[in-house]
């Protein structure tokens, strides 16, 4: 039987934590992804856990212990946050391109400068193109079974990328939710035992990780690691299916919320996707044919798989919480652009850029967006595609 819990989302992922029962668990404390190891180090102290927790001196030192364990042979967490995430800039791509299965925390928050600790997407965007598969929670159930998932994705023979599981700082990270646990039991049967094929503490073979990569086989090393990206995205599916047959929860690449007959939609990610889809149903009550699709898997991105979903909308509004600095828009509306182009040409694409530094985002805020859409759609007029909700200018 499923087991009824009130947790936060940061006491939902250590209790996934706590479930899997990592090796290792090197970490630093920032606001605020800090209750993360602070409740998890409760669990080892307790012995709850068998995990051996590092408390390290900074981020980089603690995605740096995670390298080392995790090549050692062992199942490897961390959590972070923002500068905390940005610290650790230069270990990520090194865990992503030695192919080591570390499942990190993402609580998003706001990345320096101005010094802010309040949500926004500013920090993972930043990192989407480390190598790291991405998924992201709209709530605090979403976190806790992303969680789990996260683990057998990375560790898949196919696989062996680094995961990322990213959710809302303080919307989510800190508010109480009633979510479903899973027995310890199942979780145990679910994740399995860590197995790798290569790793340093095995006598049986005499390895090197991390060596130089001189021209003649970096490239190779490269490419291999992208095909595990690509790899991944079948993966992802595969293990969402056993989590349903075990959970009765589905999950999938995306969501689709009212998309199929929809002729204005917004393409959003994490916590905002709540709202957005109240007022996706205040819109069909009154006759509008509004739509959503709420992002899941950032990385690998599923091209193919968006254009096929929004093939029929006539007009759409891609919502970062993220300013990409390109002067053309944010991060996922440059990615959502690239999947239309010669998959779905025609619809009326514009993007907007809202909740920068913790700004509240308000139904009305995203009514506002849907009526922006409605006009579009009467006139065919699209006017600036490069838009702010929300800021005073």
């Amino acid at each position: 039987m499923p087991i009824r819990e009130r947790l936060s989302g940061n006491e939902a992922i250590a209790v996934a934590m706590r479930q899997i029962n990592p090796d290792v668990v090197a970490a630093f404390p920032i606001t605020p992804s800090t209750e993360i190891p602070q409740y998890f180090s409760q669990f080892v102290a307790n012995g709850e856990v068998e995990t051996e927790f590092v408390a390290v001196e900074s981020e980089h030192s603690a995605m740096s212990a995670c390298v080392g364990a995790q090549a050692a042979g062992g199942r490897t967490m961390t959590a972070t946050s923002a500068n905390g995430l940005a610290l650790m800039w230069e270990v990520l791509y090194i865990a992503a391109a030695m192919k080591l299965p570390v499942t990190m925390a993402c609580v998003n928050r706001a990345l320096s400068g101005p010094l802010n600790i309040h949500n926004d997407h500013s920090d993972s965007m930043g990192a989407r193109d480390s190598g790291w598969i991405q998924l992201y929670s709209e709530n605090n159930q979403e976190a806790y079974d992303n969680m789990l998932q996260a683990t057998r994705i990375g560790e898949h023979k196919d696989v062996m990328l680094p995961v990322m599981v990213c959710q809302d700082g303080f919307i989510t990270s800190h508010a109480v939710e009633n979510i479903e646990l899973l027995e310890d039991d199942k979780i145990k049967a679910f994740v399995g035992e860590y197995k790798p094929e290569h790793y340093l503490m095995n006598p049986k073979e005499k390895i090197a990780v991390g060596p130089l990569d001189l021209p003649a086989h970096c490239f190779e090393h490269k490419r291999e690691q992208a095909q595990s990206m690509i790899n991944a995205k079948k993966v992802i599916l595969d293990i969402a299916v056993e989590f349903e047959k075990l959970t009765g929860r589905k999950y999938d690449l995306f969501e689709s919320y009212k998309l199929q007959d929809a002729e204005v939609a917004i393409v959003i990610i994490n916590s905002t996707a709540g709202t957005a889809k109240t007022v996706v149903d205040k819109l069909r009550e009154e006759g509008v044919k509004a739509g959503l699709l709420k992002i899941r898997v950032f990385r690998p991105f599923p091209s193919n798989e968006i254009a096929d979903a929004l093939r029929h909308v006539k007009v759409l509004a891609v919502m970062d919480k993220a300013e990409g600095f390109s002067a053309v828009g944010g991060p996922l509306n440059a990615d959502i652009r690239a999947a239309l182009y010669g998959n779905a040409d025609g619809i009326k694409t514009v993007n907007y850029i809202y909740g920068l530094g913790g700004r509240d985002v308000r139904s009305d805020d995203i009514e506002t967006v849907y009526r922006d859409l409605l006009e579009i759609q009467k006139t065919g007029k699209v006017g600036a595609d490069y838009r702010y909700i929300g800021v005073r200018e």
